[in-house]
């Protein structure tokens, strides 16, 4: 039997990063149910230590998630948590955004840059080109174009 799964990415500021992520996917960002929270908090399963008000919404504190905008079967969940220490060296795993066969590489990374990303090396290997880059925390990830066959 095959798994799913979600990427989760530990954060300092996991709302932030996820709605940055979201706009560069073009990704959703889960919607809070604050009633759920409320209820939880009541009910002594949670305190108030463990939400904060993000962008005028209430929020559980440690995490956020965003997803494909046609669901689950598209894209795996993407999970941004809360941890207390900073990043301290290269990631072992990442993403590598694919932006189409017909996708202008530059233009994404220029795109990346002005809202925070930073470049951070280009690479190639035979006829497959891409640009690495960090998030605004210093996550690395690629953006390159599709193989005509990704497209499919």
């Amino acid at each position: 039997m095959a798994y799913e799964f979600q990427v989760t990415q530990d954060s300092a500021d996991p709302h932030t990063l996820a709605d940055w992520w979201a706009e560069t996917l073009d990704w959703v960002v889960e919607p809070s149910d604050e009633a759920f929270i409320r209820r939880m908090i009541a009910e002594g399963y949670a305190s108030d230590g463990d939400t904060k008000v993000h962008r005028g919404t209430l929020v559980w504190r440690e995490g956020a998630a965003i997803r494909h905008p046609d669901g689950l079967k598209r894209a795996p969940r993407l999970l941004f948590q809360l941890v207390p220490e900073k990043k301290a060296g290269k990631n072992r795993m990442h993403l590598d955004v694919r932006i189409g066969v017909d996708g202008d590489v530059e233009a994404a990374v220029g795109k990346l840059t002005a809202r925070g990303a930073t470049r951070l090396h280009d690479g190639r290997q035979g006829p497959h080109t891409w640009v690495t880059l960090a998030d605004p925390e210093g996550n690395e990830f690629c953006v390159s174009r599709s193989a005509p066959e990704d497209d499919d």
